[in-house]
């Protein structure tokens, strides 16, 4: 699962985020055994609030599994990100930002049917619906 927000990515989001994910790992865990939720150290992952969620989102069965620090290399997503940019996106130029996010959404989706595997984008509700 990967989230994508044009703008600001803030603590609030990524426990949304995180908490589907926990309930998705939940079915799975049941079905094929422990799924692992890789974490860098980032600001957000290390929270205040998002440590206060850690044990209930285990009790669901991920198993949050935290990087060594400065190791970006061993984050898949890291390895991921590198391949999108350059092949899906390389050399493109956007006008707004927005177009950027369509042709990350559209390489995302690209490279999972060319691996065949699975993603889901999680959808957060718009700020401009609540309006």
């Amino acid at each position: 699962m990967y989230g994508l927000v044009v703008g600001g990515f803030d603590g609030e989001r990524y426990i949304k985020m995180m908490d589907k994910q926990a309930s998705q790992a939940q079915g799975e865990f049941e079905k094929n055994g422990r799924v692992r939720v890789v974490q860098d150290n980032g600001p957000i992952h290390m929270s205040k609030a998002v440590q206060q969620k850690w044990s209930a989102w285990e009790a669901k069965g991920p198993y949050l599994f935290f990087l060594p620090k400065y190791c970006s290399e061993m984050n898949p997503t890291e390895s991921e990100w590198h391949q999108l940019k350059a092949h899906e996106i390389c050399g493109r130029m956007f006008e707004h930002e927005l177009d950027l996010a369509y042709a990350v959404i559209d390489g995302v989706e690209a490279r999972a049917r060319a691996g065949e595997y699975k993603v889901e984008r999680f959808r957060f509700p718009s700020k401009l619906a609540a309006s």
